[in-house]
């Protein structure tokens, strides 16, 4: 049996999938037969992956990531359960990389035997095969109206016996309160499992955090394990789209003479942000996440990216003020693109029965073609070419041309047209593409031609180098900052014994 170790967090966003990342990343380098974990990912942000059988299914993205970390192909027991929130009240529940079933918080109660189940069965499997598997928590453990049936966070630990480290993001503020307050409302059997805590996002003189350090591990009984600097080369693959901020990346000086200025509207339902994170690696391009129509009056490119919810996004567009900023930054001839849901927005009309159950709805009228949307959902990975350019990507999406015969932007490798051009207005199903680098330089060539900028792009851009140099400076801050001997103990030997009790402790269900 392999060793393993949970990577839990004071909240969502607290770290958990870098720290698990360079976890990863670090015991690869070390020689170790590593793979990631996570029970249960609430996310939109996935990637598809091809199964035993040969047929595609979604994880999260951010385990693709760890997959890479490793050195291992993504694999679908790598995320067994993911929820792909539809609105406040719904998720899509997507097990074993397929869409079974829509739940609801009151429904989801008798699905999760079956989630759990299945969860369980999966990481043993992984642990019958690696040296190490690192599980990522999800949300926060102390989420005392939550524990009862989980089995992502300290329920995963405690089926198996996982030792639990807790990263807190002190750019947050209130870190040691939060360790503590998520220790002191464990119970006992829980609390025994957690062996101390990592500080993420450290900025400043360490010798200033040091007596803060002591006295957590004096308030606890348990210690610091290290603390990750703030480092600005690690944005890619973000699980939650909320974990960006207005701008993506560090946007380097550009290579000719002018910048290209990029809007991302993000959507309420934003899925799969990722799509934009290849322009955003481009010197010279600026991208920016908004919901102000103004941002995109200011636009050189204005972006549309995917949707879990197409016509409830389109709604919100229209509620805001920012389809009547995408029209006019098209009629100003400048160059507009959309990607998955936000291609079929573009669209003169969209035909819904299964993901919004509204019927037919007017789409903005950009992209001479009709969406339809299919019962079973298309997850592929994607081979073609563009604008003499070979692209690759994948695929995640209900809807479909269904009348219309634009020109396109892509075709399959077969042939087969996919996606659409009308002028200066762009769509695409394909996620990914931009991470084909002669494809992604050839549109920024083109767009920027179209937006009036001089700007040239980079001609040795290499997506994939710099998300490999990402996972490495996620295996040095590991190895440079964290006490690995520690580390090493805990997924070798398992729990601390003889940690103390940090009172209250759970609390009492109220019935």
């Amino acid at each position: 049996m392999s060793g393993g170790l949970l990577v839990a967090g004071t909240t969502s966003d607290a770290g958990k999938s870098v720290l698990t990342a360079g976890i990863c990343r670090w015991l690869h380098r070390n020689g170790v037969r590593v793979a990631p974990f996570k029970a249960q990912n609430m996310s939109n942000n996935s990637v598809v992956v091809l199964g035993p059988d040969g047929r595609g299914g979604e994880i999260g993205r951010a385990q693709a990531m760890q997959a890479e970390a490793c050195g291992l192909a993504p694999d679908l027991r790598f995320n067994p359960v993911l929820l792909k929130p539809g609105s406040d009240r719904s998720s899509q529940v997507v097990l074993l990389g397929e869409a079974i079933d829509t739940v609801t918080a009151g429904n989801y109660r008798s699905l999760r035997p079956r989630l759990a189940e299945t969860a369980y069965a999966t990481l043993t499997s992984l642990r019958a095969e690696y040296d190490a598997v690192i599980c990522e928590g999800a949300g926060s453990p102390a989420e005392i109206n939550l524990r009862e049936g989980d089995f992502v966070n300290m329920g995963l630990a405690r089926r198996f016996g996982l030792p639990a480290i807790v990263v807190g993001d002190i750019d947050r503020g209130g870190v040691f309160a939060a360790f503590f307050g998520t220790l002191a409302l464990l119970s006992a059997q829980d609390q025994a499992l957690v062996a101390g805590f990592v500080i993420n996002k450290f900025r400043g003189d360490l010798g200033l955090l040091r007596p803060g350090n002591d006295m957590i591990t004096a308030a606890t009984g348990r210690p610091v394990h290290g603390v990750l600097p703030f480092h600005r080369d690690v944005w890619l693959d973000a699980e939650d789209s909320l974990a960006y901020g207005t701008t993506l990346g560090r946007p380097g000086p550009p290579h000719g003479r002018e910048w290209l200025r990029v809007a991302v509207v993000r959507l309420p339902r934003i899925s799969n942000a990722t799509d934009a994170e290849a322009l955003a690696a481009e010197p010279g391009v600026r991208v920016h996440l908004t919901v102000e129509p103004g941002d995109l009056a200011d636009a050189d490119l204005v972006m549309l990216p995917g949707s879990k919810a197409t016509v409830s996004d389109l709604a919100w567009l229209r509620e805001t003020g920012l389809a009547d900023a995408v029209r006019a930054h098209a009629a100003a001839g400048k160059p507009l693109v959309g990607v998955c849901g936000g291609y079929q927005m573009l669209a003169e009309s969209i035909h819904d029965e299964v993901e919004s159950g509204h019927g037919v709805t007017p789409g903005l009228g950009l992209l001479p073609v009709g969406i339809t949307f299919a019962a079973r959902k298309t997850l592929a990975r994607s081979e073609g070419s563009a604008l003499g350019a070979p692209v690759r990507g994948y695929e995640i999406h209900h809807g479909f041309v269904s009348s219309g015969e634009p020109e396109p932007l892509l075709r399959y490798d077969g042939g087969e047209p996919e996606g659409a051009v009308a002028g200066n207005v762009y769509g695409t199903h394909w996620h990914g593409a931009f991470e084909s680098d002669e494809f992604r330089r050839r549109f920024l060539t083109v767009a920027a031609r179209q937006a009036g900028r001089r700007f040239t792009v980079a001609p040795d851009t290499r997506y994939a180098t710099i998300r490999e140099r990402a996972l490495d400076v996620l295996g040095d801050l590991v190895a440079e900052h964290l006490d690995t001997e520690a580390l090493w103990r805990l997924i070798e030997k398992g729990p601390v014994a003889g940690l103390p009790f940090v009172p209250p402790g759970a609390p009492a269900p109220v019935r």
